[in-house]
């Protein structure tokens, strides 16, 4: 019988390895080559993994809810339209092409201290799962169940990964790591989300406690984007500050070339991509707001690579990102910005496709508010928010003298981290792109 291995996709240069929320396929069922077989999630992006062949689904070789390695088998397809029966070779064959165990990776040794830390037994429980690296290098460096259990994981679920681990021993060592949480209460664990499939609008099934109050589990989107905020607020002290533009020139020139671009690109023009550009020219004239922080270093980053805060249906933030936006002219931006959130809303975006950025817009003016105070999306070190365009009573300045108009006012807000970034780079860099906007040319053409 001719079969074939349904291997997990390789879905970004730094994502190693995918959960499985459900099969959408049973065994023993046709599946056509390219037909969605079942939807993994990454700590970065849910995706749809299709059929690499047409045929039968002999046999899963994962659960709903498992980890898998990018590049280990997950399902077997019998080419050839036959199914095996139990008894038969093929579910033999099916069975010996089951992934072997990953190699646990050993944990490198730690620096000497003065009292080689004691080995302690890690052990992952039914409210949360830790991976065989994670526990090898708990107790290597004598990390308590309560401490690892303390921990706020970046993975998915709210997984502690290596990065979390390493994090952590490093605080300990200087003295600055959060108490263990008491082993003795089991309320004190996290709660694991429940692998069974949600409802079709994402989110978990409420829970009724009476008239008055109304339970919802967190999604799993929900309960990334919180431990993120969290980690955001404790790693970074956040300052913020406001300028005012009047973008009269820019609403003016969109409102004049609109119909024609839509025209001619078969794309409509928002102001995002104008926003974003000047933000690209502001970053090349003030390069340490494109940076990130590890220690007492700062890492500059040679890439201006822009994300852009996109609404989706279930309520939650994704943050595709525009790379190498600086060197796009404004209808690449366009483009790139339009593509990247229409694919956002149809849950189609690559890993790769919001990773790597180094500066963030968040359009909080969509929402109808004039202002916010954004929090730093990690580890960059400034988030920029946009409010929305109203019309004011300005005072303009003439040769003449100066008169009282009617003006398109908007305020723009940054949040940025203030162990790197003070107030005269973090205010020039704002006023700056305010000023790009202000100076747009009415008669430009695209």
């Amino acid at each position: 019988m001719a079969q074939e291995e349904l291997k997990m996709p390789k879905m970004g240069e730094s994502v190693h390895e995918a959960t499985i929320i459900r099969w959408l396929k049973n065994e023993g069922e046709m599946v056509e080559a390219d037909e969605t077989l079942l939807e993994i999630a990454t700590d970065k992006v849910d995706s749809e993994v299709p059929s690499t062949a047409a045929g039968i689904l002999v046999k899963k070789l994962f659960n709903d809810g498992d980890v898998v390695q990018v590049g280990t088998a997950i399902a077997i397809i019998s080419t050839d339209g036959s199914a095996p029966s139990p008894s038969s070779n093929g579910s033999v064959k099916a069975e010996s092409l089951a992934p072997s165990p990953t190699p646990v990776m050993t944990a490198a040794p730690a620096m000497a201290m003065a009292s080689a830390p004691v080995a302690t037994t890690i052990q992952s429980d039914g409210n949360r799962f830790y991976s065989p690296l994670v526990r090898t290098i708990a107790s290597t460096e004598g990390i308590s169940q309560g401490e690892l259990d303390a921990i706020a994981g970046t993975g998915a679920e709210g997984r502690v990964t290596k990065k979390d681990i390493l994090v952590f021993v490093d605080l300990k060592k200087k003295g600055g790591a959060p108490a263990p949480l008491p082993t003795a209460a089991p309320t004190s664990a996290p709660t694991t989300v429940s692998a069974a499939p949600a409802p079709s609008n994402g989110q978990k099934p409420s829970t009724s406690l009476s008239g008055d109050v109304e339970i919802v589990e967190m999604d799993r989107m929900r309960k990334l984007i919180a431990d993120h905020m969290v980690m955001s607020k404790h790693t970074s002290p956040h300052v913020t500050s406001y300028v005012e533009a009047d973008v009269t020139n820019l609403v003016m020139w969109r409102e004049r070339i609109k119909k024609s671009f839509e025209k001619r690109e078969n794309e409509k023009i928002t102001y995002t991509p104008i926003f974003i550009e000047a933000i690209a020219k502001a970053i090349k004239d003030f390069p340490m707001i494109n940076v990130s922080v590890e220690g007492t270093k700062i890492i500059i980053k040679k890439n201006i690579n822009i994300g852009m805060a996109t609404a989706l249906p279930s309520g939650n933030l994704i943050v595709p990102v525009i790379k190498n936006a600086d060197r796009l002219n404004l209808i690449g931006i366009t483009k790139a910005v339009n593509d990247l959130a229409a694919r956002a809303r149809a849950n189609k975006l690559q890993p790769d496709e919001i990773q790597g950025g180094t500066y963030t817009l968040t359009n909080v003016g969509s929402f109808g508010n004039v202002m916010g105070t954004p929090i730093i999306n990690q580890p960059q070190v400034a988030i920029m928010a946009v409010g929305a365009i109203k019309k004011k009573p300005a005072v303009i300045e003439t040769p003449q003298g100066d008169t009282i108009g009617i003006r398109h006012m908007m305020f723009l807000s940054m949040s940025y981290d203030h162990r790197v970034v003070d107030g005269s780079l973090g205010g020039s860099f704002i006023r700056r792109v305010a000023d790009y906007l202000e100076q747009f040319d009415l008669n430009r053409e695209i």
